[in-house]
């Protein structure tokens, strides 16, 4: 296992390996076929915003049906929402942010190594705003109509020289509700019994449910006009007041674009209608120079820890070492095979989970002395001083785990990449510790290498 994750890390050498078995391949000379081995998937690290760039989006937030004191929590909610789309298993790290300037409510999003604007607004998905609407009352209708016609044909000069010249925009027939997308608790798709022809069904919650039916009560006989960004879906005449939060959306829908609003919908449905202002790409903050430091550091660091559990448990030492070295291998390749963007702290979580798996070998080592000195065999040392040890490293490991996943569930962006690498770490620390390393230690069992003191210290083997 440690061999495949060592060439998925880094597959240039094994490649190499395989051209130069391909050259001396002999061709079938029948069929002139050449015998070649295939090479193994080259998959590159995913780095983040602050080591490779991505893409920076701005969504603009009309906030024109919201009260004025509900603006931050319909913002908030609307962040929730885009992050939820992007972010669902915590290895994308977007920073989305909210900004307030002017009485402009925006949302910014940055996606790491995504460089493609249009990949970045497929990964955010569509931002469809469900909203149903009621009849306005006749003069009302009637006004808008006649904004209408007094505005047509004028430059926006001269329109904005007409008193309420912003009536002509809204629309003559509906009125907006507060029933929208947010009350949405499921959606699905169905089919008519009738047509035949794909539907979709909404299920709304309790307080959604009370909304619908206040709608429908006092619109009977009347049509309710369902809107998805601001377009007309449906208009169906009210026969009855409709209670229980159910409600069918129906139009000229294929299959196909009926299950992708039904995915849209069901992602989160947004709180408030957005708008994309501003599309751009955006270069890495840290850059490669800085990269490469990092990783150095790293580097310089592992191998002040393999010297140091070297000198102070000898051989043991060294194949706890082997150990971490496998460890490293199959995290890293875990986070190659999930696309786990990589960041700073990202990184941050990984050599955190290097340090509980250090901790992990020492508890295991002073454990295996201890027995030692109380003249067991290196068998039974091997077998108690694990089986003591575990409580200390299972309580250690375990409140670090509660933690990381308080950081992931409550946690955003940076601090939810954080708490990823560092749970796929503690996994790995405890199979590298309590797996790898035992079965390391139990290849000299039996051995005379055991009773050497290449194993313990001549002070710590009496």
């Amino acid at each position: 296992m440690a061999l495949i994750a060592g060439i998925f890390v880094y597959p240039d050498y094994f490649n190499k390996g395989v051209d130069h078995l391909n050259k001396q391949l002999p061709i079938i000379s029948q069929g002139k076929v050449k015998i070649t081995l295939p090479h193994f998937p080259v998959v590159p690290f995913r780095l983040g915003l602050d080591l490779k760039g991505g893409s920076h989006l701005v969504y603009e937030a009309d906030l024109s049906t919201i009260d004025k004191k509900d603006y931050q929590v319909a913002m908030q909610g609307l962040r929730d929402v885009i992050e939820r789309r992007v972010n669902f298993y915590g290895v994308q790290e977007p920073l989305i942010q909210t900004q307030e300037a002017n009485g402009r409510y925006r949302l910014v999003v940055e996606i790491a190594g995504v460089t493609d604007i249009n990949e970045a607004k497929k990964i955010i998905g569509e931002t469809p705003f469900l909203e149903f609407k009621e009849p306005r009352p006749e003069e009302q209708t009637q006004l808008i109509l006649d904004k209408q016609k007094e505005i047509e044909g004028k430059t926006f000069e001269e329109i904005q020289q007409i008193p309420d010249w912003q009536i002509a925009l809204e629309d003559p027939y509906f009125i907006s509700t507060e029933l929208t997308g947010k009350y949405l608790k499921r959606a699905e798709v169905g089919f008519d019994s009738n047509t035949n022809k794909p539907l979709i069904s909404l299920q709304f919650n309790d307080e959604g449910a009370k909304l619908f039916e206040q709608i429908t009560e006092r619109n009977i006989g009347k049509p309710v006009a369902i809107t998805l960004n601001q377009s007309l879906l449906s208009a169906p005449n009210v026969q009855e007041k409709i209670s229980g939060g159910r409600a069918q959306i129906t139009g000229k829908f294929t299959v196909q674009e009926a299950q992708k609003l039904v995915r849209e919908l069901n992602a989160g449905a947004l709180p408030v209608p957005i708008n994309l202002v501003l599309q751009e790409t955006v270069g890495p903050t840290l850059g490669q120079s800085s990269l490469n430091k990092s990783l150095l550091a790293g580097l310089y660091g592992f191998i002040g820890i393999l010297l140091f559990v070297i000198i102070l448990y000898r051989v043991p030492g060294l194949l706890a070492g082997i150990s971490l070295i496998i460890y490293g291998v199959i995290i890293l390749a875990s986070f190659k095979l999930i696309s786990a963007t990589m960041t700073l702290a990202g990184i941050a979580g990984f050599i955190l989970s290097v340090g509980m798996a250090v901790d992990a070998n020492v508890l295991i080592f002073a454990r295996i002395r201890e027995e030692i000195r109380a003249q067991k065999s290196y068998s039974l040392a091997i077998k108690d001083g694990f089986s003591r040890a575990w409580p200390s490293i299972r309580d250690s490991n375990m409140t670090t785990l509660i933690t990381s996943l308080i950081l992931f569930s409550f946690g955003t962006s940076f601090v939810k990449g954080f708490a990823v690498t560092l749970i796929i770490g503690l996994f790995g620390s405890l199979f590298a510790s309590m797996i790898v390393t035992r079965i390391f230690l139990e290849l000299f069992s039996g051995s005379k290498v055991s009773e050497s003191l290449l194993f313990w210290k001549k002070s710590n083997s009496r």
